[in-house]
């Protein structure tokens, strides 16, 4: 049976991999000074980025959570892995070969690993059924909709053979189970045993931001296929259809780089918006856009701010009017302004592309309007405006939505739009609209004071216990925390750039901030900072409960603009340190020389250490 993974392998994997590229992928990161990338966070939610990066140490953090660790603990905690395969997976991705304790071989890949691996060679196998002969009707159904072999491949579009076990079968041989193929949502248990899920179909995969295949949907093309239109993978420990975008793969690069993203409702409309050269369209995989679709998406496209454009495109009927509806109730979890694209003839992306061509398609989304815009036309579509009973109601359903719309100069226009369409004064329509923003504004209160007050009795400390965290925000407001702050910030940052001797007289120095003191002891005890992820460990190694202070140390912004500025700043910082215990010892020994004979031998020892500090002093002060 094979050991542990040699630690020096551990290490070597973490020091190639640029953490940066890794959480990259998940997350939309932009610069934040020097040597350091920040985003919004994917452990938790929020408006405006707290999480920052630091490529150079291999470390995040977030100053909003807390959350912090290397690229090994970012794996296992998004992607739920063991220790083990996030080494294993980050040493593939580099052509790493690691070794194993006790000479053993690679172990095989188990649990989450495993289903991964199922599902690539599932979709490998799909895709060479696309082209046999069985798979006439799938090469029909994607030639009448305008989709050749190229687009095909570039989608990964596969074909489901007809039959019971063929694509178990072929799974099997490669060595899976059934019930790793079970897990997975390959196969499926019936009264007549096992069998292929996914039979008769058109497949695409899905994948993860990552491009890792977690599952597939399939279209029927049969008349005497019994099943739904759409079939998908159900639920499995590495597919959760409500986090799910599928295209998020090809499109998140456009869409971090454009902060835009078009939604769209299907699997044929994101092929045609991509075709089109609208490359930012994902969609939804059977089931309703929702909050944790937010969620996703506002990482990747650093939706921070309003400069961003979030595009659905819904069809015209009354299903397509409901889901528009429904995803303007999540609407103002944007930060990005959102909007509502439907073609003039009713036609989906997929069919206005056949219909008109690829112009079409991006003229569409030029032609987009505001959200709420949309969805006050679908509320007053339902009164009847030339009655007084039905302008009334209408008002009451439509004011807020007005009140709703976030950006304060906008108000005022669609409060004006909305007077002008109900036939009502003005003064009427702007008082309704304030009535339902007042409105809104003490639920919120309320629900605040709610979640507040749950917060407020979720856990009790236990007898001796302290939760209070010492946060850079929280440090005194003194020169002494300032300069101490700033050195550690350096130290961790830079330290193992400037010089050995200077840098470690200044972590030799106490500290007079407790919480930064306890930061300083644990830097000062590290043997060897040259060594690649040293500050990384460093953090880890410091005491509750300041060890969250110290990742913020090591990731915040440093004030400087270029990396050579930030060494010489650490330098300087370093001197300012020594120099300060300089100045205190120099304080001690004349109180020592007022308290002892001038001729004696501890007066002319004393004597002798202050002309030294003072040559010290003037080293140190031409050094900077």
């Amino acid at each position: 049976m094979a050991g542990r993974i040699r630690q020096a392998d551990v290490e070597e994997v973490k020091a190639r991999t640029n953490i940066g590229d890794i959480i990259g992928e998940r997350v939309a990161l932009k610069s934040a000074g020097v040597g350091s990338l920040k985003g919004l966070c994917p452990f938790h939610d929020e408006r405006s980025p707290s999480f920052h990066v630091r490529p150079q140490v291999g470390f995040y953090h977030c100053f909003g959570c807390g959350e912090s660790g290397d690229v090994y603990t970012f794996l296992r905690k998004m992607d739920h892995v063991s220790f083990t395969e996030a080494v294993e997976r980050l040493a593939g991705r580099i052509g790493f070969a690691l070794h194993y304790e006790d000479g053993g071989a690679a172990p095989e890949t188990t649990g989450r690993s495993r289903l991964y691996a199922a599902n690539a060679a599932a979709a490998e196998y799909f895709r060479s059924q696309l082209g046999t002969s069985d798979a006439a009707a799938a090469r029909t159904f994607l030639g009448e909709r305008g989709f050749d072999a190229g687009a095909a491949a570039h989608f990964g579009v596969g074909y489901a053979p007809r039959g019971w076990s063929h694509l178990m079968d072929h799974l099997t041989g490669q060595g899976f189970s059934r019930e790793e193929l079970t897990t997975a949502g390959l196969v499926s248990q019936g009264q007549r045993g096992v069998y292929d899920r996914f039979r008769g179909r058109l497949v695409w995969p899905i994948r993860d931001v990552t491009g890792q295949v977690i599952g597939f949907g399939a279209r029927k093309l049969y008349e005497d296929d019994g099943g739904p239109k759409y079939l998908n993978t159900p639920e499995t420990p590495i597919y959760r259809k409500a986090q799910v975008l599928y295209g998020l793969d090809l499109a998140k690069r456009d869409i971090s780089r454009d902060h835009r993203v078009v939604v769209v409702e299907g699997y044929t409309d994101v092929m045609a918006c991509h075709l089109a050269g609208v490359t930012t369209a994902v969609a939804t995989c059977g089931t309703a856009f929702g909050t944790d679709h937010i969620t996703v998406l506002r990482r990747v496209m650093g939706d921070d701010s309003a400069a961003g454009e979030v595009v659905f495109t819904f069809d015209p009927d009354a299903a397509g009017q409901k889901a528009a509806l429904r995803a303007f109730g999540d609407e103002k979890r944007f930060a990005a302004q959102t909007y509502v694209a439907v073609a003039p003839d009713g036609l989906d992306p997929c069919d206005l592309r056949m219909a008109k061509g690829d112009a079409a398609v991006r003229a569409l989304m030029d032609h987009k309007a505001p959200m709420f815009e949309f969805v006050i036309d679908q509320r007053l579509a339902g009164f009847d405006l030339a009655s007084v009973e039905g302008r009334a109601g209408a008002l009451g359903a439509a004011a807020p939505i007005v009140a709703e719309i976030r950006d304060p100069a906008l108000r005022p226009g669609y409060t004006r739009v909305l007077a002008r369409r109900l036939g009502l004064d003005l003064t009427e329509v702007s008082a309704a609209v304030e009535r339902a923003a007042r409105g809104a504004s003490r639920d919120a209160d309320a629900l605040r004071r709610g979640v507040e007050t749950t917060r407020s009795t979720e856990r009790h400390p236990a007898e001796g216990e302290d939760l209070v965290r010492p946060t850079v925000d929280t440090l005194p407001r003194t020169a002494d925390a300032a300069l101490e702050r700033d050195a550690l910030t350096g130290f961790l940052q830079f330290g193992h750039r400037i010089d050995t001797t200077l840098r470690s007289r200044a972590l030799a120095q106490p500290f007079r901030t407790p919480a930064l003191e306890a930061v300083r002891r644990t830097l000062s005890t590290v043997p060897d900072m040259d060594r690649a992820g040293w500050a990384a460990d460093a953090v880890s190694a410091v005491r509750e409960p300041y060890r969250s202070l110290a990742a913020e140390l090591l990731t915040r912004a440093f004030p400087a603009l270029t990396d050579d500025a930030a060494v010489a700043s650490t330098a300087d910082l370093a001197r300012r340190v020594v120099l300060r215990g300089l100045e205190d010892d120099k304080r001690e020994l004349l109180g020592a020389i007022q308290r002892v004979a001038p001729d004696s031998e501890e007066g002319r020892a004393v004597r002798l250490r202050l002309r030294e500090l003072d040559h010290d002093r003037q080293l140190l002060t031409t050094e900077s």
